[in-house]
């Protein structure tokens, strides 16, 4: 039998926020620096919800909050120097100013982990490889959660958020 998504997706359905903040925790715990992971869906859909599980699985010492209002916002942990960037572009009024804030600088950095909501409004910037996650509304408090990767390097990290998530 074929599955319905091929090897580079992987479909979620969460019930609730705080399914959607565990199955980000999941991702967290598994990222190693380097990665860019991109939050995208309507307003609401939960992306900083997801966002908060990613930055508690990979140890972030400070609650990831929604950087609206500051674009960019910086974690730590206590384990190493690495660092997790929480950025987002909903108030960039050009692709643009999305250079300004510097962030070509960091990513792929071996150092940092970038997380981006709202990046399909500055999709110059971002590296061809990428984790995609597509968040929507599916009924009630339900959400549906694609996570695409886009470039064989995230292959790998695919594999295993499902082998976290369904086991196996």
């Amino acid at each position: 039998m074929t599955p319905i998504l091929g090897p580079d997706s992987l479909e979620v359905l969460s019930r609730d926020a705080d399914q959607t903040r565990r199955v980000g925790a999941l991702l967290g715990q598994l990222l190693r620096g380097g990665e860019v992971i991109c939050l995208d869906g309507p307003l609401g859909v939960g992306k900083t919800v997801l966002a908060q599980g990613i930055g508690t699985g990979w140890g972030a010492l400070s609650p990831v909050l929604s950087p609206s209002f500051v674009l960019v916002r910086e974690h730590h942990r206590a384990s190493d120097s690495r660092r997790l960037l929480h950025v987002d572009f909903y108030r960039l009024e050009d692709p643009q100013e999305a250079r300004s804030l510097g962030l070509e600088d960091w990513l792929g950095d071996a150092d940092t982990v970038v997380i981006i909501e709202w990046p399909e409004r500055a999709t110059a910037i971002l590296p061809s490889q990428r984790l995609w996650v597509r968040l929507d509304f599916a009924n009630g408090d339900r959400r549906r959660l694609l996570f695409t990767a886009q470039g064989d390097v995230y292959f790998p990290l695919l594999r295993s958020l499902r082998r976290a998530i369904f086991g196996g």
